[in-house]
């Protein structure tokens, strides 16, 4: 049962210094590690567990986290998300007893989707820069961005007229549902590269909880749509397209497992996008269901930052907003230092 109310100590194995850094997990050697951690600290099984606690990570991934990479989180601070993800490894080691589950999401992308510069050219052929550019219903209506012809055999058999009434219909819809326009981004969270991946020292400490509770950590998939982003891994961001047929579905699953959970405690990158539209997503289905269930999830801001990119674009206030309303709607927000209430209230 997970009945302890002091925090557990950071194992020795943890290096801090390497939370910014790219490097190989020595799986076998964590997992020896972790069996005697487990019964050094009298650590029980997580099938034990009599409150179920769920840790949903977002895309705690290279790409997001490590500096110098495509969409590194750097706040205001500049060193965010390294910061964040230090503080998130601690907690899941002071906590490693009471976490039942750990939930891991990854952005998932290939090159050739609606929100990379390949899929959109100007009158000259040009592609747009990324990170700088929005592209608007208007901005098709004028010419300024039509989508790339070459990318309907990748996308769309062929079929271009289908692709770019796709392509229409979806950025006309973002318009119309007020949310955040279409944005080029870098190319990023490559399926099979390196951006792909965990941050390193998080990984192995999702690892170390894995083996030392007994508990398979759930690797959760999203963004994988060519015609769609994927903010929430909860759902896409239109899930119909210009013909009304089903464009991309929600995750269904992942969204009855969660309402389930006696306590949900979310982290992650980045506060202003992926962190809040999941949120954003989850308190909608908790409304759908009992309101009061909001009060069962609480918000790491010490382990999230906004995306901020110098002179350019800052989602601070955005990002502070929200979780200002998921905070109103019941939801706490904490700090990864703090002492989680979990008694042992049956399900």
């Amino acid at each position: 049962m997970n009945t302890q109310t002091s925090k557990l100590p950071i194992p020795p194995h943890f290096n801090p210094t390497k939370v910014g850094e790219v490097w190989r997990v020595l799986y076998q050697d964590i997992a020896a590690t972790a069996e005697t951690w487990a019964k050094q600290q009298n650590i029980p099984p997580a099938s034990l567990d009599k409150t179920r606690v769920c840790l949903l990570l977002i895309d705690v991934q290279n790409t997001f986290c490590i500096p110098g990479f495509e969409l590194f989180v750097g706040g205001q601070s500049g060193t965010a998300a390294v910061d964040d993800n230090l503080r998130l490894c601690e907690f899941i080691y002071h906590n490693l007893g009471k976490i039942t589950t750990i939930i891991p999401t990854l952005d998932t992308h290939t090159a050739m989707q609606i929100f990379h510069p390949i899929f959109w050219v100007n009158a000259n052929g040009e592609h747009p820069t990324p990170a700088a550019t929005n592209i608007t219903p208007a901005d098709i209506d004028n010419g300024i961005w039509k989508v790339n012809p070459a990318v309907a055999n990748s996308v769309t058999n062929g079929d271009y007229e289908l692709l770019e009434k796709q392509a229409y219909h979806y950025v006309n819809q973002l318009s119309q549902e007020g949310k955040y326009p279409l944005i080029v981004w870098p190319y990023h969270s490559i399926l099979g590269g390196i951006g792909h991946a965990l941050v390193s020292s998080v990984e192995e400490a999702i690892f170390f909880h894995c083996i030392a509770r007994q508990s398979q950590t759930q690797f959760e998939l999203k963004g994988e749509n060519a015609l769609t982003e994927n903010y929430s891994i909860l759902r896409p961001e239109v899930l119909f397209g210009f013909d009304q047929s089903p464009l991309a579905q929600k995750n269904t699953k992942l969204i009855k497992q969660l309402l389930e959970y006696d306590v949900v405690i979310i982290g992650g990158q980045a506060k202003s996008h992926c962190v809040a539209w999941t949120i954003e997503d989850l308190l909608t289905e908790i409304k759908q269901v009992d309101a009061t269930l909001a009060n069962k999830v609480y918000l790491l801001e010490d382990c999230t930052s906004p995306v901020v990119v110098p002179g350019v674009v800052d989602y601070t206030e955005q990002a502070d907003v929200s979780f200002a309303r998921f905070a109103e709607a019941g939801m706490h927000i904490i700090k990864s230092t703090e002492v989680i209430p979990l008694g042992d209230t049956p399900r």
